[in-house]
């Protein structure tokens, strides 16, 4: 019971970590903008920090998930 109970957590947390870094890197606007003086162009940047803590999240859950389907316990 308690490895279907981590195994269900562990999807959903790489779930979770895997639509914030989606987000955060394609969908949502850029929370950093650079204004170049010399040319006057704008560049927008993805926010890092989000990315990489989703990442973190999926990867992290990704593990839960793993350890808790396998069929030997370490």
């Amino acid at each position: 019971m308690l490895r279907v109970a981590a195994l269900i957590l562990g999807l959903v947390i790489a779930a979770w970590g895997g639509v914030i870094s989606y987000r955060a890197f394609f969908l949502e606007p850029s929370a950093t903008a650079v204004l170049n003086t010399s040319t006057g162009a704008v560049r927008e940047y993805p926010d890092m920090l989000r990315i990489t803590l989703g990442l973190i999240m999926l990867v992290g859950g990704t593990g839960i998930a793993f350890f808790a389907a396998r069929r030997k316990p370490m």
